[in-house]
């Protein structure tokens, strides 16, 4: 599915990736984390659309975004099927099945990492 991305898109996408770039190594956060985090919590899919269109951007460690339970969802839209896996074992993160093991130890949320007291 091609997303056409409209001025409004590329914003919400900048800010989706403004807060990725932000996820520490050997930490991950989730698409609805991230849409909470930007004030749009039910956008949570175009959260998803824009993480899709991140893979080719260096700077955007798109690998630390999974899904709400920890499944590497967006595992497809990488160079190979075990790319998203292998680099979050770099990390320090251990996968098995497609699944983040012990996902909440790993979790990183922008609400709480980001609050500005």
């Amino acid at each position: 599915m091609q997303i056409k991305l409209s001025e409004e898109n590329k914003d919400f996408f900048q800010r989706v990736y403004e807060v990725v770039r932000l996820i520490p190594k050997g930490r991950v956060t989730n698409y609805g984390a991230i849409a909470k985090y930007l004030g749009t919590a039910r956008s949570s899919r175009m959260v998803g659309w824009a993480m899709n269109a991140a893979h080719s951007l260096p700077d955007v460690p798109a690998h630390r975004v999974v899904n709400r339970i920890g499944l590497l969802s967006g595992a497809g839209h990488f160079s190979t099927p075990t790319q998203m896996q292998e680099l979050l074992e770099k990390e320090g993160i251990e996968v098995k099945e497609n699944q983040i093991i012990n996902f909440k130890e790993h979790f990183w949320d922008p609400q709480v990492a980001l609050r500005i007291d």
